[in-house]
């Protein structure tokens, strides 16, 4: 999508929970094999025992709606994107988050297109925001909590592991009243429908959840798409689309290759999924180093482009410091998703600084 105008991320935010599983921990009480741990190449995830998905994305949307000093009234959009359960079957997560976060004028949207979605709900509330200014602020959140009896964060999947976190981001068509910490440049987005196999399988369709297994089972449907396509289909198809959405979004932000680019931020989905399909991408655009920033936190559902947007900004949660852009560098988030769909978001950091931001929690866990 291009942006025929001036769209500003006025604060981005990752909530973690306190408590975290190591990898050791797994392996020690029989959850993880050892086998899976260099494979995955994660040291840690971030595990809650008690916040609900949509409540640590309220506690994410609070933070950043605070970082800019926003009254969440004036909020005219609210796009909320998940992945997994949120805690009732039957039931709009996206209202319950504009009502907790006092975004009661906004207009609350949900987005579930798996882990992309919080990309795409990022996109729609900038094609809101381009189309019509006067919707003055949004929002947009993630939230997912990858726990049992549904879901085995260790064991669900191939090589991929589940953090659980909420992230928020507050974007605005004109420059904030508190300055702004990223300026968003572009976003391009790329869908490849004939992989959604991946996750589908050869499952038939189901009357209600968990029908199949009485947990999510990624392998079976992933062991079932490479009988079906051989191994390197899904490689191959990373390594024809991920190019292109790249290239056309630094085109569309006007970025010259030859003036550089800080990075690369890469969707947190582990160590052999990176090397296979997305590093080789990444290079056949561009040498700018390419960052797995998820060891410390897994993949992280529909939230890695905002959380990966957020240390950009200098939010930092769960990866450590050494990210944040300084004023006039550019940098590249790619996001990746089930179906298959693959988004692409350039960011600055305007050479004049925001004057306020959040400081009182920079780890971005809560209680710490």
């Amino acid at each position: 999508m291009k942006l025929h105008r001036p769209l500003y991320v006025g604060a981005v935010a990752t909530w973690l929970p306190e408590t975290v599983e190591t990898a050791t921990e797994a392996v020690s009480s029989g959850r993880l094999a050892q086998d899976d741990v260099p494979v995955t190449g994660y040291r840690q995830l971030p595990v809650s025992h008690a916040c609900a998905p949509p409540d640590m994305a309220v506690l994410a949307a609070h933070r950043a709606l605070a970082a800019t000093g926003e009254d969440p009234g004036e909020v005219g959009l609210l796009v909320h994107a998940w992945t997994y359960h949120q805690g009732h079957d039957f039931w709009s997560p996206a209202h319950y988050i504009a009502h907790r976060t006092g975004a009661l004028g906004a207009l609350p949207v949900g987005v579930q297109q798996m882990c992309n979605g919080g990309a795409c709900g990022l996109e729609l509330a900038a094609a809101r925001l381009q189309a019509d200014p006067s919707t003055g602020t949004a929002v947009v959140t993630t939230g997912d909590r990858f726990c049992a009896p549904g879901f085995d964060r260790w064991r669900g999947d191939y090589g991929l592991w589940y953090g659980d976190a909420g992230t928020a981001a507050v974007l605005h068509s004109a420059p904030p009243k508190s300055g702004h910490a990223l300026e968003l440049l572009s976003l391009v987005t790329a869908a490849s429908p004939v992989m959604e196999t991946m996750h589908r399988g050869r499952d038939p369709f189901s009357p209600a959840p968990r029908e199949h297994s009485d947990m999510i089972d990624i392998r079976r449907t992933k062991k079932a798409f490479l009988q079906d396509n051989g191994k390197e289909h899904f490689a191959k198809t990373v390594q024809q689309r991920v190019p292109s959405v790249i290239r056309q979004a630094l085109h569309e932000a006007g970025v010259d290759l030859e003036s550089g680019l800080r990075a690369v931020l890469l969707p947190r989905l582990g160590r052999t999924a990176l090397e296979a399909a997305y590093l080789p991408a990444v290079a056949q655009v561009t040498d700018a180093p390419a960052l797995d920033v998820g060891h410390d936190t897994g993949h992280l559902g529909a939230g890695d482009m905002l959380a990966n947007l957020a240390l950009l900004a200098g939010d930092g949660a769960g990866t450590g410091a050494g990210h944040e852009l300084a004023p006039g560098e550019t940098a590249v988030v790619l996001s990746a998703g089930g179906g298959f769909t693959w988004s692409c978001a350039v960011a600055r950091r305007p050479r004049t600084r925001p004057t306020h931001i959040d400081t009182a929690d920079p780890s971005g866990r809560g209680g710490r």
